[in-house]
């Protein structure tokens, strides 16, 4: 019997998103003058203020307030009518020296590769052959149709010249009983917008009549111009791209109206966002966040290490679909556990605790070999903390650090969602025999 599973995003100006933003900037400015950071700092956002807090070592100075007001504008937070705006919202900090408790189980090791966990926890990483990125279906359209919106609004402003920075989107797919989605059932979508109807008359029915003529625009546009811009996307995978000739329903600014949105229609946190960040529900969840945290914090770079393994897995045909779990006692470097989970889906004769044995044989999950084997003492967070930190593409990009208490800038090549990189696909098909 076929079966429905839904799964959400959100945009990079949804509130808890902004905190995730600003956490990850921090975060990346401290790694940028010092990459021996270590950083765990959480950001609350409401209306008029972003209020900072967390524990920090670090050996450079961060101007806080000036990072978190670059963040907010960059988003799009530029005008005063949104009651929360780049250069007048406060910015409250409370933000102080890491605890030694703590720090003496990560950082007094005679070998530097002895390196003690962050942090107890579980974390999973997840992969499937759905889609050409090995990510769910459901996720990686309600992404999509985010990210596609937000460049609307930046770069064709004109095309749907209403849309404010908030948003959420949610897909629904059906799949057959060997798990291949057969069509799209429902698509969601909210997006903030300017009131760019008036009422005719000083009635509820005129303001109400006013409230159906935005909504009626906004889904014209969104099926008219947001979703074909995303099935093309699509167009290598068929499988996939057909998906969206099939009969919809889609459910545009249900309520009617959202013009208050962002940090005053809502208060945001940083680590409020944990499934859209990964698999959109298709996967469990260790419950850490990943934003504002340095590499040395397991929740996060164990979290992306699963991931490139199972990842790199599918991609090499041991399974059609993967779960990998590790887990970790804090100070301890080498992680408790490695469980694996294929759902019947394997392509070898192994079982899947035999596959568990030869992950724990081709990567090392030391924590400090996790920070060198994907390159996470680099300033790469922020780019993380909107659209999910996977499914996401590897890139080398350079990037430019200013600030005023330094006397030159700091300019960095980097590579972003290392995790994504299939790079051990030939060395996994020889362990494996495929």
């Amino acid at each position: 019997m076929n079966y429905f599973f839904t799964s959400e995003s959100v945009s990079e100006g949804h509130p808890d998103k902004v905190a995730d933003q600003i956490s990850d900037a921090l975060l990346d400015e401290f790694l940028a003058y010092d990459r021996d950071s270590k950083v765990a700092c959480e950001t609350l956002v409401t209306t008029g203020q972003v209020v900072l807090a967390g524990e920090v070592k670090s050996n450079t100075y961060v101007d806080v307030a000036e990072v978190a007001r670059g963040v907010i504008a960059d988003i799009g937070y530029t005008k005063s009518e949104y009651r929360f705006e780049a250069l007048s919202c406060g910015v409250f900090s409370s933000i102080h020296e890491q605890s030694d408790d703590i720090n003496r189980g990560v950082d007094q090791k005679a070998d530097p590769m002895d390196q003690g966990a962050g942090d107890q926890g579980m974390m999973f990483g997840y992969a499937t052959d759905e889609t050409a990125n090995y990510m769910p279906l459901p996720i990686d359209l309600s992404h999509a149709l985010l990210q596609e919106l937000a460049n609307i609004r930046k770069n064709e402003p004109e095309l749907m010249p209403y849309l404010r920075p908030d948003a959420k989107s949610q897909v629904t797919i059906e799949y057959n009983e060997e798990g291949v989605p057969q069509r799209i059932d429902t698509i969601v979508i909210s997006t903030q917008h300017d009131e760019f109807e008036q009422p005719k008359g000083n009635t509820k029915e005129a303001a109400l009549e006013a409230d159906r003529r935005m909504q009626s625009r906004i889904r014209s546009d969104v099926k008219s111009i947001l979703i074909p811009r995303v099935q093309a996307q699509y167009r290598k995978r068929k499988d996939v791209h057909k998906l969206f000739d099939g009969d919809i329903t889609y459910h545009v600014n249900p309520t009617g109206k959202f013009v208050i949105g962002g940090p005053h229609g809502d208060t945001g946190l940083t680590g409020r966002k944990i499934i859209v960040d990964t698999y959109g529900g298709k996967a469990p969840h260790g419950g850490g966040a990943f934003s504002g945290k340095d590499p040395s914090k397991v929740d996060r770079s164990a979290a992306y290490a699963a991931r490139h393994i199972a990842k790199n897995m599918v991609a090499a045909g041991v399974a059609q679909e993967m779960l990998i779990q590790v887990s970790y006692a804090i100070g301890v470097a080498d992680p408790m556990n490695i469980y694996v989970n294929t759902f019947g889906k394997s392509n070898v004769d192994l079982s899947d605790a035999e596959i568990a044995k030869k992950i724990e044989m081709l990567f090392d999950l030391r924590p400090k070999a996790i920070e060198q084997r994907l390159k996470l003492r680099n300033p790469i967070y922020r780019e993380t903390a909107s659209y999910g930190h996977m499914g996401r593409e590897p890139k080398i990009v350079k990037k430019v650090f200013n600030s005023r208490y330094m006397p030159e800038p700091v300019r960095l090549e980097v590579e972003l969602f290392t995790w994504e990189k299939l790079d051990y696909v030939d060395k996994i098909k020889k362990e494996f025999g495929l």
